[in-house]
């Protein structure tokens, strides 16, 4: 196979410095930099003299104006689109090395009923098991409180907070797996090393929740690798995760006012 997906197309192959150089760049503009400032978040909330970090809060999907819900409606859309403009670059970098990029990765509609059916499967085999981590990570003190939805009550909310678990999982998986999975094996990684290196990738950008956090990214990014190394595609993944973040969003939502566990 060489370092490259079986039946792919080359188009112009990219020499390993301008590979290395794609990545640290990709990365210095998306993930990676949420990576960086969740570490720094980490940090802070570490070192407060005040309060542990089991009773601080990590607040997620805030309203921006909620005084004005047409406004806050506008910064909800561009928090959905934006964030998706790394994938696309992602995806246009693999396409000036080859030619069938949605293809070769599997982020395509060609198989929409096995990709949906695996990827509740796996949302369902995480889910339960991430749940029962988040807490015990609390009752040890190794994660804050995560507030999973805090947009204000309006028409929009629920779309919006489904929305944005889709863009989570577009966002992730088309980076940390499709690219990093193809660029890291054209540069000669072993299938262990690939893993690893993106589940700690993504468990990195999660610190900011706490070390429970980090942790369950980590082995949620492992299983996600060992599953994309089997089937070879995305699609499965993106529904994953977006299933797996719009059970928390929305559920969180509905069920916080009547879960005190919960906040």
């Amino acid at each position: 196979m060489g370092g490259h997906f079986e039946d792919v197309e080359v188009r112009n192959e990219l020499p390993t410095r301008l590979l290395r150089i794609e990545i640290v760049v990709v990365l210095g503009v998306s993930l990676g930099a949420s990576a960086v400032w969740s570490v720094l978040s980490i940090i802070r909330k570490l070192t407060d003299p005040q309060v542990p970090l089991n009773q601080q809060t990590t607040s997620l999907n805030v309203s921006t104006v909620p005084d004005r819900p047409w406004l806050d409606l506008s910064y909800q859309i561009a928090n959905i689109l934006l964030p998706v403009a790394p994938a696309l670059l992602v995806m246009y970098l693999l396409a000036i090395s080859f030619r069938r990029p949605f293809a070769m990765i599997g982020f395509d509609a060609r198989r929409p009923l096995p990709d949906l059916v695996l990827g509740l499967l796996v949302a369902l085999g995480i889910g339960l098991p991430g749940l029962g981590l988040y807490l015990g990570a609390r009752a040890l003190n190794l994660n804050t409180t995560v507030s999973a939805a805090n947009l204000t009550e309006q028409w929009w909310t629920t779309p919006v907070l489904i929305g944005l678990a889709i863009m989570n999982g577009v966002l992730e998986e088309v980076i940390m797996l499709g690219w990093w999975f193809v660029r890291t094996r054209e540069l000669g990684w072993g299938w262990l090393w690939v893993i690893l290196g993106s589940a700690l990738v993504r468990g990195s950008y999660h610190l900011y929740q706490g070390i429970g956090g980090f942790i369950g990214n980590v082995v949620m990014g492992v299983i996600f690798g060992l599953v994309f190394v089997k089937c070879r595609r995305v699609m499965p993944l993106v529904v994953a995760h977006a299933v797996i973040d719009i059970v928390a969003f929305v559920g969180y939502a509905l069920a916080a006012p009547h879960l005190s566990w919960l906040g």
